[in-house]
């Protein structure tokens, strides 16, 4: 019995000489407690909760290496091994902030993200398809962001002081060379690309990523859908024409083809125009995409693109109406793009794509004859991952060819031939740092090498984001750009370099409760801008553009009501091209306003919209005057409205009418080139080519799932 107690009284105190007491303290990254973060010895019961003070305390028998664990939601795991002899242990654990996607903060300066799947949505893709007057056509829907100025003789983006050839776009991040249809002269083209080939848009007016190239003052982003879940057939009977598509649906993949007819001839016949037709404009286009998943995570996407287009008018001449040139034109366009994208593992992600553009234009006024072609190639290859939990990069290497020839063949005279072959090699990398939820930077930088110039550029690129509140945050931006020079400019000088340009922004945004507010200001400083010295060309233009925009989204306080509000001021000069002094170019507006409504009517099944946009005068000049862009043009104000009445849900009746009050917009003035009797140049006024453009369409959708109709594609 005595021994029995002997060995029980040495066993306890062997146990209580081993045990030990863990304690300490869990603090932030910046010294403040973490109250009731778990801590505990991995694989064991030993353990605790931190109190109110993040302070804990435990004991334990163990012995030898063992593994502290700490955790708390909203922080990265802390682990540290210990070695545990039976002596007590007080440390303090520092937890460092997980960066999460759902909660940091995000790049925003100069960019609208378009997207069904993005978090922090501005502007969703169907919105580009339903805002009335843009009818259907994608510039004309970003032309309501801010940013934008209304150039309705062109129909282009025109962003922030720049010309429509500043704004780029690129096609699940492939360049897209020619990405509007011909038009007559100063009347609106339209975009080649339907707005339901995309499930995100991404519309930067400044400061975007170094993955974009050869953009001067916009990147336009598009991308493409992944493959469709259904089989269906789409019909569109139109007032200007018709349209049929076929989408085939299978088990991870899909294929899709339209055709789509375009003639504009019978509507008009009905709607008097400004412009003296022979021939109004027809066109057929084709198109067609391949999806299929390849393994787990990987996609292969091919889409291509073709067209005929042709018209024919009579150009009267400004002094004496009754005499006129014929002008003839034909299009034809290719597009072709391959796109391949796959995981490596559950942090590094790898693309690439391969894209061809074709596009001639055969031009014939009077007699003389013009042909103008365009190929171009565009190979693309990269990489982005995670190298920690608080840095991620992108990293690629592009090549980008383009070969342009124009063909001068004046009736009864010796044909010339201009051109030039270009191509471009880069490569650029960026890193995202996240500091912590709040705080991220991104750095850098685009390398460019350009065979006609034999000259290597450096393009540095930076932003910067802090979130203030749950909701909002505040961003900086800057990068350099450069551009090769128009066409028409570089086929006489091959060597001109690119132009350029450095971005300077400034953005806060919120987004709450689905209401969106957004202020930013910029300056742009335009460098070795084409300019004309003693009639030779030379990159000595410069100029700069500075503004303050403002944006307003809301669709949660009314029901069914969804709008948006947009205002810019733009303060912009340039002396390049023949400009004899630094002055407003003739495509800036100072204010640009826009209020976009849609209303949706249950008991009337249909969804109602509205747009309103205003524009301060645009200059132009006069050569009456002595002062270079002197003139100014009435305000512009158009009130458009649009109607989809859906009696069955596979069947849509869509009504639009631009510019319903029938207001007379001028764009500018054009000027005979010589002076009439009086010793005055004889001028007249640059207007729309009719008062309003009315459409209307049937579409009806052909599908098992009878709910599945149109809507988001008009």
């Amino acid at each position: 019995m005595k021994t029995l107690a002997t060995i029980f009284l040495s066993a306890l105190q062997t146990l209580a000489f081993s045990q030990a007491t863990i304690s300490g303290q869990v603090t932030d990254a910046a010294g403040n407690a973490v109250p009731l973060a778990n801590v505990y010895l991995l694989d064991t019961y030993d353990g605790t909760s931190a109190d109110d003070q993040g302070k804990f305390s435990f004991t334990t028998n163990e012995t030898g290496t063992q593994v502290l664990v700490a955790k708390f939601i909203g922080y990265r795991e802390f682990r540290q091994p210990l070695t545990l002899s039976g002596k007590d242990i007080t440390l303090e654990v520092r937890l460092q902030e997980e960066v999460s996607e759902l909660n940091a903060v995000t790049i925003s300066a100069g960019a609208f993200t378009a997207s069904d799947e993005s978090r922090r949505t501005v502007f969703r893709a169907v919105d580009i398809a339903t805002t009335a007057g843009a009818t259907a056509d994608i510039a004309g829907a970003l032309n309501t962001l801010p940013g934008t100025q209304k150039v309705g003789e062109s129909g282009r983006l025109f962003v922030r002081g720049g010309d429509s050839n500043e704004a780029r776009t690129f096609i699940d991040g492939m360049l897209v060379l020619d990405a509007y249809s011909p038009a007559a002269p100063n009347t609106p083209s339209r975009g080649r690309f339907l707005p339901f080939m995309f499930k995100g848009t991404s519309f930067s007016t400044g400061g975007y990523s170094a993955e974009y190239g050869q953009a001067l003052s916009s990147a336009l982003a598009l991308d493409s859908k992944d493959e469709s879940e259904i089989t269906r057939t789409d019909i569109g009977i139109l007032s200007v024409g018709g349209d049929l598509t076929h989408t085939q649906a299978w088990e991870g993949g899909s294929a899709a083809a339209k055709v789509q007819y375009t003639n504009l001839r019978p509507y008009m016949g009905l709607i008097n125009q400004e412009i003296d037709w022979k021939t109004p404009p027809a066109s057929v286009q084709g198109m067609g995409a391949f999806r299929q998943r390849v393994g787990k995570q990987g996609m292969v996407k091919a889409y291509g693109n073709f067209s005929h287009s042709d018209f024919s008018l009579y150009n009267h001449d400004i002094d004496n109406y009754n005499n006129k040139a014929q002008y003839d034109l034909a299009n034809d366009y290719r597009y072709l793009n391959g796109f391949y994208k796959t995981a490596l593992n559950d942090n590094w992600m790898v693309r690439g794509g391969l894209s061809y553009t074709y596009m001639n234009n055969d031009v014939t006024l009077m007699q003389d004859n013009t042909r103008e072609t365009e190929k171009g190639v565009h190979a693309k290859a990269v990489a982005e991952g995670s190298l920690s939990d608080q840095v991620e990069l992108r990293t690629g290497v592009e090549v980008i060819n383009r070969s342009y020839e124009q063909v001068m063949l004046p009736f009864g005279g010796t044909g010339t031939s201009l051109g030039f072959d270009e191509t471009i090699t880069a490569a650029f990398a960026e890193t995202d740092v996240y500091a912590s939820n709040k705080f991220v930077t991104r750095l850098g930088a685009r390398v460019e090498h350009n065979n006609l110039t034999d000259k290597l550029s450096v393009d540095p690129r930076a932003s910067l984001s802090y979130k203030a509140g749950s909701t909002g945050q505040v961003s900086l931006a800057y990068g350099r750009f450069r551009q090769s020079p128009k066409n028409q400019y570089l086929q006489y000088l091959n060597t001109l370099g690119p132009e350029q340009a450095q971005h300077f922004i400034l953005n806060y945004q919120r987004v709450e409760n689905n209401r969106t507010f957004r202020i930013e200001t910029y300056y742009k400083k335009y460098e070795n801008l084409v300019k004309t010295v003693d009639a030779q060309l030379t990159n000595l233009g410069s100029g700069y553009a500075r503004g303050v925009e403002l944006f307003l989204r809301d669709n949660e306080s009314v029901d069914k009501l969804d709008y948006w509000i947009s205002y810019s001021y733009l303060d912009t000069k340039r002396d390049y091209l023949d400009f004899p002094v630094k002055a407003v170019p003739t495509f800036a507006s100072k204010h640009n306003f826009s209020i976009v409504a849609k209303y949706f009517v249950q008991k009337l099944k249909s969804q109602l919209g509205a747009t309103y946009s205003y524009a301060s005068g645009r200059p132009y000049n006069d050569p009456n005057s002595a002062v270079f862009n002197g003139g100014k043009t009435p305000d512009y104000q158009d009130l458009s409205f649009n109607w989809s009445y859906l009696p069955k849900p596979y069947l849509i009746v869509y009504l639009s009418c631009t510019n319903l009050p029938g207001r007379n917009n001028i764009f500018g003035y054009e000027y005979s080139t010589q002076m009439n009797e009086q010793g005055v140049y004889n001028g007249r006024p640059i207007r729309q080519p009719a008062p309003r453009f009315l459409f209307i369409g049937i579409f009806i959708t052909l599908s098992k799932n009878k709910s599945v109709n149109q809507l988001p594609t008009l």
